[in-house]
């Protein structure tokens, strides 16, 4: 129903005001979170129904504001696919709602964590039923019209359609849900959708000038490569041309007699591959060092200033719940997650991210080896665990329990063996693997896997529980509940099988790392919400938080951020947070 008159008004007030629930789709200018308009909202209290109302004209976005008392009613519960944007359309135009709020989404993502989150797929897969495609509304390509131009009636069945839609999946996936995933709901993924909201809001500050700066050294190194790379050639050719590259490489300088093609039957040019390559020819690292300048030229440097707010002159970021099937957050424009931090050109990246003003420091607030940690524990490992409360570099403390030397005589590369063995075991490596990694003998690899499980035999246990749990189950959940199919567990495809067991190993570390920052998140944002403090949270990036704090505040705040985020969710081995603080994020780091 189209919301027009007063009478119809009254009579969507008076069927709220009664529903213990509702939901709500918001059709809206384009996706721009900060700054897009509500053309449009739908709501549905019961199945096959839904109510539209149209918010084109200044008046119509003013008569919003008769919903607000439902909004503010902490007693209805409000519903929503992907209710994060949603929420931060609404509070554009000055609405603002107070949850109770309950997402489909994130309930099919706790559910299903592998599949498609996406509403039409999930209205076929469990409703049987297509809704309505967008482009029979506006069209597509060229010709394509605005959601704001399209016929009313026909957005008011569209839209009405995705507001019970929405409601049928609510109904469905709620049962589904076990209770430690309807624990892991209500406590973890739906408070941490609002501190996301709050974060992307807030955005942070970037240095333009001087990626600009840094874009044309960059440039300068990328034609003095291309130069060495010609000259080591010995001809000109398209470095960006996989085609073209892998005739140079394997057929002009015959670098690999048994080079490997792809489907298409050129050379293969991956990264992988020209690593192993390096040894071969001066040509190798100049293609690599080329590409790297490349990508994060046009991917970082060139591209982050266009995505500079022009309201704010800030940063924001989105940040995505349902993604990473492990549990992990990921982001999008710009991917944070993705930004090189080992090389020195991808520092420079980092260097752009700066403070609000000079009167505010960037602090940062980093896991230290939380994924160690997790496996020490999970695994109930004496060793490790006595070596983490015992606040040894763990690395070291490996070394010497593995190749039986004393910690005082551990050397460099044999704690560089120990640390690609301790985070190996995590993504269940294989010994062919750490041999590649470490460049050592594939024997060599195996012996010191085998050590490492006779001294840490625990973990050995553990990672064979994980697997036979696995396969009994088909599936393996994290310290908190968080559940990961693997239903090609028992596959008798011995690749696809091996992926899945190192899933089954993986995904209870990873997943409950993921679990333990979003606790810490909720919590630090908590406080904050309840202090005088002025700090803000800003980014989160793997095991690490970045705040914007004023710097009459820093000694007040660390301790605590510190604090909270040790104490997040205890486990048998302590956590240990390290902050860093500077005029970049950088630095900080």
């Amino acid at each position: 129903r189209l919301v027009e008159s007063d009478q119809d008004w009254t009579e969507l007030l008076s069927e709220l005001e009664a529903a213990k629930e509702f939901c709500f789709d918001t059709e809206t200018d384009g996706l721009d979170t900060q700054n897009g308009k509500v053309l449009g909202l739908a709501l549905s209290t019961k199945k096959h129904t839904g109510w539209y109302i149209p918010t084109l004209s200044d008046a119509q976005r003013e008569g919003l504001h008769k919903l607000d008392a439902i909004w503010h009613d902490k007693s209805k519960l409000k519903i929503a696919h992907n209710i994060k944007f949603d929420l931060a359309m609404l509070r554009n135009g000055g609405i603002l709602p107070v949850g109770p709020y309950y997402d489909t989404m994130l309930a099919h993502y706790l559910l299903k964590p592998d599949e498609r989150h996406d509403m039409d797929s999930l209205c076929e897969n469990y409703l049987g039923y297509k809704p309505i495609g967008i482009e029979s509304l506006i069209g597509k390509g060229r010709t394509a019209i605005t959601m704001a131009d399209a016929p009313l009636d026909k957005v008011a069945v569209y839209a009405a359609e995705d507001a019970d839609c929405t409601l049928q999946l609510y109904q469905h996936f709620e049962p589904l849900l076990i209770p430690q995933e309807k624990e892991l709901f209500k406590t973890i993924e739906m408070p941490l959708m609002e501190v996301l909201l709050q974060m992307e809001r807030e955005g942070i500050n970037l240095d333009s000038e001087m990626l600009a700066e840094f874009s044309t050294r960059l440039e300068k190194t990328q034609l003095e490569l291309e130069e060495a790379i010609y000259d080591a050639a010995e001809r000109p050719f398209t470095i960006s041309s996989p085609k073209q590259l892998g005739i140079i490489l394997f057929e002009h300088l015959n670098l690999d007699p048994k080079a490997k093609k792809t489907k298409t039957g050129q050379y293969a040019t991956g990264e992988d591959i020209l690593v192993k390559l390096k040894d071969k020819h001066p040509i190798v690292e100049k293609i690599l060092e080329y590409r790297e300048v490349t990508k994060l030229k046009s991917t970082y440097v060139d591209a982050l200033p266009k995505l500079v707010d022009k309201k704010t002159g800030r940063i924001h970021t989105s940040y995505h719940q349902a993604v990473a099937s492990t549990g992990r957050l990921s982001s999008k424009n710009p991917n944070l997650q993705n930004i090189p931090i080992k090389t020195e050109l991808g520092q420079g990246v980092r260097k752009a991210f700066v403070p609000r003003d000079e009167n505010h420091v960037l602090l940062a607030a980093d896991y230290s080896q939380v994924e160690l940690r997790i496996v020490a524990a999970l695994a109930k490992d004496e060793n490790m665990i006595a070596d983490f409360v015992a606040e040894k570099d763990i690395h070291s403390a490996t070394a010497a329990r593995v190749f039986g030397v004393e910690e005082q005589d551990v050397d460099r590369g044999t704690r560089a063996k120990a640390k690609a063995v301790n985070f190996g075991i995590i993504y269940g490596q294989g010994a062919f693997t750490m041999a590649q990694q470490l460049n050592i003998a594939r024997a060599e690899a195996k012996d010191i896997i085998d050590s490492y499980f006779e001294k840490y035999s625990s973990i050995k246990g553990f990672m064979d529980k994980q697997v036979n749990d696995a396969r009994d189950n088909g599936y393996v959940t994290t310290i908190m509940g968080r559940r990961r199919h693997l239903q090609d567990i028992n596959s008798r495809n011995g690749t696809v099988r091996s992926f899945a067991e190192r899933n089954a190993i993986n995904a209870p570390i990873q997943g409950s790392a993921a679990d333990i920052i979003k606790k810490a998140m909720i919590d630090i944002q908590k406080w904050l919400n309840e202090s005088d403090f002025k700090t803000k949270m800003l980014l989160q990036v793997h095991d690490e938080l970045v705040f914007d704090v004023p710097k009459d505040e820093v000694e007040k705040v660390s301790p605590i951020i510190k604090e909270l985020m040790e104490k997040a969710y205890p486990i048998s081995v302590p956590m240990e947070v390290e902050i860093g603080l500077g005029n970049n994020w950088l630095e900080a780091h």
